[in-house]
């Protein structure tokens, strides 16, 4: 008798309300889109779970594995989230990614209304998604792409004047204007794989392990943390390849000393100029990790939310891999949504010997005696 009574309540489904999959139309998730759909009998639709109407009464709710056990039901599709066919998210990412190609493919660049006349949107409404989903206006997506096939051109050898018409500038001024943010240095210099640039650099030591700070005549161009003084000089060679690295005089070594001193106390803060090379996205996001204060952390989708671009999450962990400014750029502050800390170049260990000794630096006297010893 228990055996059947056991095997019936497994058999009977579980309420909608009880149903994990409930929670997610709650939410309105839009990673749910295309797992399964949902019919409201009292006003005979059937929706996807990101469905933004009016939340259903659970107990007029039927759910669905497929999207033809949801036709079945006889119901029309929802007018608003269109269960038919694509979900907006997917349309919107599906007309970002046409967008992008033809401003790749383009001799010239498109204008604003140009590409959003292509992709059927207002001017408005396409500018809004497409720097939400890339992280760039069309047009700083279109000047990054420039610089990229600049670069790619000069570096395969072709004159300055070729690869600056190759990547669709109308003149050589108006690259001029922009080539020392765009490539680090001048073309001439860059074609040269930087030769004749000088490196200045010098290695210190602190209780994390080696340091290296590297400069150009703009300001500080890298702070490498590591382990292997060796290993740290041969990856500044990988980042100069063709640069003249010179040995850093005592005057620099006190630079050093700075940069130092505030790994060891960092309430102290450090204000160096820095040589930052990078694309237009990547400055937009080390801009904004610069203005975290010492002793404080954010998430990747804050500073998504911060530069304006809150669906960049990805991008901006790429940024942040991709700083060569330890410390002065302080991407060690930036960590999961979920409290986290996520891959660090110089190491975790580092990174959280970093975090916890800012939080040391701005704890009160109250607050560390409160706090429960490490040991």
């Amino acid at each position: 008798m228990f055996i059947t009574l056991q095997r019936d309540l497994k058999s009977t489904p579980l309420a909608v309300a009880d149903d994990p999959r409930w929670a997610r139309i709650v939410a309105r998730d839009k990673t749910a889109d295309g797992e399964f759909w949902y019919s409201v009998a009292t006003t005979g639709v059937y929706c996807r779970p990101s469905c933004p109407s009016r939340q259903a009464n659970p107990a007029n709710v039927q759910l669905h594995d497929t999207l033809a056990q949801a036709k079945a039901t006889g119901f029309r599709a929802c007018r608003r989230c269109k269960p038919d066919g694509q979900s907006l998210e997917a349309g919107n990412a599906a007309m970002v990614a046409d967008a992008c190609r033809r401003i790749e493919q383009g001799e010239q660049e498109p204008s604003l209304a140009e590409l959003a006349d292509a992709a059927g949107r207002s001017p408005g409404y396409f500018h809004r998604v497409f720097k939400a989903i890339t992280g760039l206006t069309p047009k700083d997506y279109a000047a990054a792409h420039r610089a990229a096939r600049v670069r790619q051109g000069l570096e395969d050898g072709a004159s300055v004047t070729a690869a600056i018409y190759d990547a669709g500038f109308n003149s050589s001024g108006r690259f001029y204007e922009k080539s020392t943010g765009m490539l680090g240095m001048t073309p001439t210099r860059y074609r040269a794989g930087g030769a004749n640039e000088d490196i200045r650099f010098a290695v210190g030591e602190t209780s994390l392990g080696t340091i290296l700070v590297a400069s150009s005549r703009k300001g500080v161009a890298s702070i490498l943390l590591g382990g292997d003084p060796d290993a740290l000089v041969r990856d500044l060679q990988d980042r100069f390849p063709r640069a003249r690295l010179i040995g850093g005089d005592r005057a620099y070594e006190a630079l050093v000393a700075r940069v130092v001193g505030f790994v060891e106390a960092p309430r102290f803060g450090l204000d160096l100029p820095l040589d930052v090379r990078g694309t237009a996205f990547q400055q937009r996001v080390w801009r904004a990790l610069r203005d975290i204060p010492v002793g404080s952390t954010v998430s990747y989708a804050e500073i998504a939310e911060r530069i304006g671009s809150p669906r960049a999450t990805r991008a901006v962990a790429g940024a942040c891999a991709a700083n060569a400014h330890a410390v002065a750029i302080p991407c060690h502050r930036v960590i999961r949504k979920d409290g986290a800390l996520s891959g660090y170049a110089w190491g975790a260990e580092r990174r959280r010997a970093l975090l916890d000794r800012e939080a040391d630096g701005t704890a009160t006297a109250a607050d560390r005696a409160d706090r429960p010893s490490r040991a």
